[in-house]
């Protein structure tokens, strides 16, 4: 069971704790609406951090059966969001593990569904530095870099940078969903940057797609 146990904050601070505590004393009109609001944000990170879009769709169900089957053990602590992407990335590294036991289906998909991505380059360009400059794009190669961005980090850095970029979460906030200190999360962004800037330098000066 995956408690929330960050920062106290005050139900009435936050609506989706108020939801949550409604979804407890089973509330069904209050578990559709968190599902409405989460379901797109919850897709959206695990498909990236998956790599593939079936079964990012299976996770994102799964996330919300855990909500479910929790309801009656939820304690407001935290903010809801840093609650439901707790169980997120427990389901994700859990899809993960399972994928390298089999290597046979590991992201079989992920290579034909990619290449709609909603990442821009201008976001991995943020993530990765602010002083690179960027040249004129084509939306080919912005989706095929996008891509190779995503695939060149591990699924630790690409969760804290999809949490850091895409949910605004704190370093504090991501620091509870993945389990980790705030230095813990401060070091594995930095070494995120730094990888997604090592691969698109050559890209950005010189056009030169990696290999």
């Amino acid at each position: 069971m995956v408690t929330s146990s960050a920062t106290n904050i005050e139900p009435l601070d936050d609506p989706d704790v108020m939801l949550m505590i409604a979804v407890g004393n089973d509330d069904a009109y209050a578990f559709e609406e968190i599902v409405q609001r989460y379901q797109s944000r919850l897709f959206g990170i695990l498909r990236h951090l998956i790599g593939d879009i079936d079964l990012a769709e299976d996770l994102t169900q799964e996330v919300f059966l855990r909500v479910y089957r929790y309801r009656k053990q939820y304690q407001p602590g935290s903010k809801f969001s840093s609650w439901i992407f707790t169980i997120a990335n427990n389901v994700a590294l859990n899809a993960i593990r399972t994928k390298r036991r089999h290597p046979e289906s590991q992201f079989a998909e992920s290579r034909n569904n990619s290449s709609d991505s909603t990442w821009s380059v201008a976001d991995i360009i943020q993530a990765a530095s602010s002083t690179i400059p960027a040249r004129a794009l084509d939306k080919l190669e912005m989706k095929e870099m996008v891509k190779l961005a995503i695939e060149s980090l591990n699924e630790r850095q690409r969760m804290a940078v999809l949490l850091n970029k895409f949910e605004g979460m704190s370093y504090d906030e991501i620091a509870n969903v993945m389990q980790m200190t705030q230095q813990g999360v401060k070091s594995l962004l930095c070494r995120a940057r730094m990888n997604l800037k090592e691969l698109l330098q050559p890209y950005l000066d010189n056009g030169l797609i990696p290999k």
